[in-house]
């Protein structure tokens, strides 16, 4: 019996939601797992520190088709005789862990926000707005864990690979153009993000917010009307129907804090608000909050940015 984690390695480096997932498997695990991911990632022996001790790799899958990825993961529990697989509660994750939980006959957590006690898992319900403590009571388990929910592990050594020799069938989905949303890091990896709505007045005045995020190495997200307006791009549209995110810290600037925002914001670990409304909702949410002026604030924290980086 082991247990085995599906990553999505694809790119220049190995994504930290990855890294955190494979660290997940080998602490449930009590010791090294063996990772199972597609495509021609790089440093895939790297991950050798954060707990695996194999990586089985199916080279000649180039995108995200949920039945070839299936039958990657089923087979690759088979030859492993795992009983618990970990994935990474992400796009890719959602197109498979369902499926392999199907097919297995297996319960499904999903969206697990830590290591489990007395055998339960803890997960959000209700849009965030409450938290539930589910248990697994099948043989074979998937779990499907949310990004930035532990810290990454690093350990001595490196993982072997292993290339994948079964067949995956014909992909029943082509790719015919990637286009890359932006050259920042990916909201769900960000541990710092600094987000605005309306306040800001119009897409011009969103040079403070980029440097600011900038400054402190996050990302920059904005609120569903300012992307609906297209002051900023949708990828960067975080809450219920956008992105949810799981900062250290989030900083909301001239955002209201309508419930829909909240919902995919509100596992953030520190939440700050600066808005002139005092009555904003959003302040109800925040840790700290800062009444007054967007325009005359923020250069006031950019500057304590750049003072704070030149020290260290």
């Amino acid at each position: 019996m082991s247990t085995i984690v599906f990553i999505d390695t694809r790119g220049e480096k190995i994504p930290k939601a990855a890294q955190e997932a494979v660290t997940y498997a080998s602490q449930l695990a009590g010791g090294p797992v063996t990772a199972v991911t597609f495509g021609n990632g790089n440093g895939l022996e790297g991950l050798g520190a954060c707990g695996a001790k194999k990586v089985i790799v199916a080279r000649g899958v180039a995108s995200v088709d949920g039945q070839q990825l299936t039958k990657l993961v089923c087979d690759s529990a088979a030859k492993e005789s795992a009983t618990t697989i970990v994935c990474v509660h992400d796009a890719t994750g959602k197109a498979v862990a369902p499926r392999v939980a199907a097919r297995l006959k297996a319960g499904h957590i999903a969206g697990a926000l830590g290591l489990p006690v007395d055998g339960k898992f803890k997960r959000n319900v209700f849009s965030g707005k409450a938290q539930a403590w589910m248990q697994v009571t099948s043989p074979v388990k998937v779990i499907s864990l949310m990004p930035n929910s532990i810290p990454i592990a690093k350990v001595e050594g490196t993982a072997s690979i292993e290339e994948y020799s079964g067949d995956l069938g014909a992909a029943r989905i082509t790719v015919k153009e990637v286009r890359k949303a932006g050259t920042g890091i990916p909201l769900p990896e960000a541990e710092i993000v600094v987000s605005a709505g309306r306040g800001m007045k119009g897409p011009e005045h969103w040079a403070p917010v980029e440097e600011l995020a900038q400054l402190l190495g996050g990302a920059t997200a904005c609120s569903r009307p300012v992307a609906d307006m297209h002051w900023r791009p949708h990828h960067e549209h975080v809450g219920q129907t956008g992105v949810a995110i799981r900062p250290n810290c989030y900083i909301a600037i001239g955002i209201s804090g309508a419930i829909q925002h909240l919902a995919g914001v509100n596992q953030s670990k520190v939440i700050a608000v600066i808005n002139k409304d005092p009555e904003a909702p959003f302040f109800k949410a925040a840790d700290y909050g800062i009444v007054g002026d967007a325009f005359e604030i923020l250069p006031k924290l950019i500057e304590a940015a750049r003072k704070l980086n030149a020290e260290r």
